[in-house]
């Protein structure tokens, strides 16, 4: 039987094998081609803090389907394992859990925003206005 981790363990060992990037960085990879960004926020946190311009939104639930190069529910940008995909919460800890498990899929570059949405905020990044939608 296996010693129970615990979440803070857990999120001790996913990021220990993650290369989280801060928002900057984040930022210029999107703005390079180099990467994308994945939001996974539940639709009340979008409508209530904004969104990021050009992130692709994807439910948590179908994140491994929709990034996975090999998967039939793939979307277009998921076609190769070398995509960079950066995932996005509100926080940066359900983030973690969801890009170690791209990597687990078959997406050794996934990794995950430190801080979440919020410190894409806090950087004065580009975001969409909530009371828009």
């Amino acid at each position: 039987m296996t010693p129970e981790l615990g979440i803070d363990r857990l999120l001790d060992q996913v990021r220990g094998r993650l290369e989280r990037v801060d928002a900057r960085t984040a930022y210029q990879a999107q703005q390079d081609g180099r990467a994308v960004l994945v939001d996974i926020r539940p639709a009340a946190q979008r409508a209530e803090y904004g969104e990021i311009p050009g992130a692709y939104v994807i439910e948590r639930n179908v994140l491994e389907w929709r990034l996975d190069p090999h998967s039939s529910a793939r979307l277009d940008v998921a076609d190769s394992p070398r995509l960079w995909p950066i995932v996005v919460c509100q926080e940066g800890y359900a983030s973690s859990l969801a890009a170690a498990s791209l990597q687990d899929t078959g997406l050794p570059l996934a990794t995950d925003l430190a801080g979440g949405f919020a410190a894409w905020r806090a950087a004065g990044l580009p975001v969409t206005d909530p009371l828009a939608h």
